[in-house]
């Protein structure tokens, strides 16, 4: 069945998913099958590039929403650092050491629903710094109108992240304070303007197979750039500490999956990495994945850029 699958999507053509639940259902030494077709899926339409990139939690805590895997909702009482939008000179002097390990893409990240007026001035204007360096402009900054995005996008900002989290069934699960339509919304208005747009979501909340696969085809269907994978960790505090951590091989599956569905799209793993998937995160591109996140994730430790650069080096791929 996975040769069958791989030949029509090598020859332009997309699983169904009726497909996609026989991968979900893959199991025993079967798995290894599925990782040795994804990655060769993965060469076929990403070649040997890695993309690298680094993001600044620029303004963290005091959250109104209450999504449940936030360690920075205002629901939860997980110990983190709270703070206001961080200077245009710390940002910057962030994005210059990303830089210097090797990322080619920079993101600032903002707490809250979404963020000020005055606060999107202030990034644009760290936007344009960014940009200034060499790198890649990102930004994750909520629930934005179309006029916010548009004056981002003239500081240069060359891509927005917004990420759907789950299925659209799922979600009311894991937040109610704002809409699966008020986050389509937003992901419209992106792509409406020209941005680049980064969409994905965060697994092992107690979601199904069939959300992660209903999540992937809505990803197709919006035509996304580039696609976070995050792993669930249960922070001590939030709404979901007591979940279980997904299983390394469930994690590699659902990468592989993914491949599957969408093969020519960015796919790459965040949050979680390591959490998850410890010793088995050298099998990350193995089972698909074509670029990671590097240095520290939002409120948890991420792995060191000198050990990420390395595995790459050691899988004969080339970072970019």
């Amino acid at each position: 069945m996975f040769n069958h699958l791989e030949e029509k999507i090598l020859r332009g053509g997309s699983i169904s998913k009726e497909e996609a639940l026989y991968i979900a259902e893959t199991s025993g030494t079967a798995i290894f099958d599925l990782f040795a077709f994804a990655n060769r899926i993965r060469s076929h339409f990403r070649g040997d590039k890695v993309g690298l990139c680094s993001i600044i939690n620029a303004k963290s805590g005091a959250c109104p929403e209450d999504c449940s895997f936030c360690a920075q909702s205002s629901k939860s009482k997980a110990g983190i650092a709270v703070y206001p939008l961080l200077s245009k000179e710390i940002v910057i002097q962030k994005a210059m050491e990303a830089k210097e390990w090797g990322a080619k893409r920079f993101s600032i990240v903002a707490s809250g629903r979404k963020v000020s007026e005055k606060n999107v001035l202030d990034i644009a204007d760290m936007i344009s710094g960014i940009k200034d360096t060499g790198l890649i402009p990102c930004a994750s900054l909520g629930i934005l109108r179309e006029e916010d995005l548009f004056i981002l996008k003239s500081a240069g900002l060359n891509r927005y992240h917004h990420n759907l989290e789950t299925s659209e069934g799922f979600f009311p699960q894991i937040c109610s304070t704002h809409s699966y339509s008020e986050k389509l919304k937003t992901i419209n208005a992106v792509k409406d303007i020209g941005l680049s747009l980064c969409s994905g979501g965060i697994f092992g909340m107690g979601e199904t197979w069939q959300d992660r696969i209903d999540m992937a085809f809505l990803l197709r269907e919006l035509d996304v750039d580039s696609i976070p994978i995050n792993f669930l960790i249960p922070i001590k505090g939030t709404a979901l500490e007591n979940r279980e951590f997904l299983h390394p091989f469930e994690a590699l599956k659902i990468i592989s999956l993914y491949r599957f569905i969408l093969p020519q799209k960015e796919m790459r793993i965040c949050g979680g990495r390591m959490q998850i998937l410890g010793e088995f995160n050298s099998m990350v591109f193995l089972a698909g994945a074509d670029s990671l996140l590097i240095g520290n994730y939002l409120t948890t430790s991420g792995r060191g850029y000198e050990d990420d650069l390395r595995l790459i080096e050691t899988y004969g791929l080339q970072a970019d």
